[in-house]
């Protein structure tokens, strides 16, 4: 693997640390503010409604410059939000920062995934992407807990200033060991389009916003939900979030190492051990052991979804995959916003802390669904390319060669 490869991964783990530190400083941030537990789950909201935003804005304007000059302006939105956020003295502005900082988040990890698949032989294109996703996986068992840690014991905004100076130092790698990919030529807004009109795109992405939904409805709840139905301390939300992060870099390589193989029934088990996996969640989380053991396949299984699911949007979208890659990023967090969001109205409702694994398991149910419909599309049409790929493929310019550092 190109050494490219790293500096994505150290971008990814600078974000993956701002977006799923915030869950573990909840009780904290909301103490702080004033505010309950499901208004402070308005920053997870409002942090995945920013990426869907953010994702086909940013990448449809970064087609007018290099993508490594894309990458770093897109880190340097980062920092910013993320000093905001660090210094916001009311709710609202750090809401604004957490905004801000998302706007990045599904362009970068969209362009970058696009720039990851470019860098390696085509039957590597899922495990290059897995090695970018390497960052966000290791961010949730080095960056989150140690972030929740620090938050709990020095304070929160202390936090996400280190998280700003991770931006930097992800902003440096890309800087200096990405390689100075052209600006995509033809990459037009209408050709990029075109991808949309393909309903196995579509499909895949309603796949995303379901089933990654499913384990951010649980997810975002998880400090309350451990301390108050598990029985844990304050301080444990650290190591559980440990675990959650070790579930998911486990997840992430299964992921990538099947998806080239055995796309479509490595998504038939995970989203269908994920379904199960968190309606049992509702039980588990009232036992120590249980549940510390639920959250560990919650991100295994949760988290094995995203490089077959990315790769699928690039697979049906060849010819346009820029800004569907950015926006099945986008997918993955309006999921988030949905499920934080359902899990926060059933939490409010009165119906506990561990309500929001059910809302969950329907959301991981209904993905195992599509994908199953999608499926039965394809076996319809087995050899046929829909207009939009045929109008795509045709359109796409052939690759430039790109120099690699190794």
């Amino acid at each position: 693997m190109p050494l490219a490869l790293l500096a994505l991964a150290l971008g990814a783990f600078a974000v993956g640390t701002t977006e799923f530190v915030v869950m573990g400083l909840l009780p904290e941030i909301a103490g702080d503010y004033g505010v309950s537990i499901p208004t402070a789950g308005l920053l997870v909201t409002g942090y995945a409604l920013g990426v869907v935003l953010g994702a086909p804005l940013l990448t449809v304007l970064g087609n007018k410059v290099s993508r490594k000059r894309m990458l770093m302006v897109l880190m340097g939105l980062f920092v910013l939000g993320n000093v905001l956020s660090a210094v916001a003295p009311t709710f609202g502005l750090m809401l604004t920062g957490r905004v801000v900082a998302s706007l990045a988040h599904g362009s970068f990890f969209g362009i970058g995934s696009v720039v990851a698949a470019g860098l390696v032989a085509p039957e590597k294109k899922a495990g290059a992407i897995a090695t970018m996703f390497t960052g966000l996986t290791v961010a949730n068992i080095v960056g989150v807990p140690l972030g929740t840690f620090i938050g709990q014991a020095v304070g929160w905004r202390t936090t996400f200033a280190i998280v700003a100076a991770l931006g930097v130092l992800g902003l440096l790698g890309i800087a200096r060991l990405v390689p100075a990919m052209p600006r995509p030529e033809g990459a037009r807004l209408g050709r990029e389009l075109t991808a949309f009109r393909n309903p196995q795109v579509l499909l895949a992405m309603a796949m995303t916003v379901l089933g990654f939904g499913g384990v951010f409805a649980a997810i975002t709840y998880i400090a309350p939900m451990m301390t108050h139905a598990a029985g844990y301390s304050d301080g444990a939300v650290t190591w559980l979030l440990v675990l959650f992060g070790i579930g998911m870099f486990l997840g992430n390589l299964l992921g990538g190492r099947f998806a080239d193989r055995a796309l479509m029934p490595l998504l038939y088990v995970t989203l269908g051990g994920l379904a199960v996996v968190l309606a049992l969640f509702t039980v588990t989380a009232h036992h120590k052991v249980l549940a510390a053991l639920t959250i560990l396949l919650v991100g295994a299984l949760g988290f094995a979804t995203v490089p077959p699911l990315q790769k699928r949007v690039l697979d049906q979208a060849h010819g346009a995959p820029t800004l569907a890659s950015a926006v099945n990023i986008g997918a993955f967090n309006l999921g988030n916003a949905l499920a934080a969001w359902l899990g926060g109205l059933v939490i409010s409702a009165g119906l506990g802390y561990t309500a929001p694994n059910w809302v969950g398991a329907v959301l991981a149910a209904a993905a195992l669904l599509l994908a199953f419909w999608s499926a039965a599309l394809e076996r319809r049409a087995p050899a046929k390319d829909t207009g939009a790929d045929r109008a795509g493929a045709l359109a796409a310019p052939a690759p430039a060669p790109v120099p690699v550092h190794h």
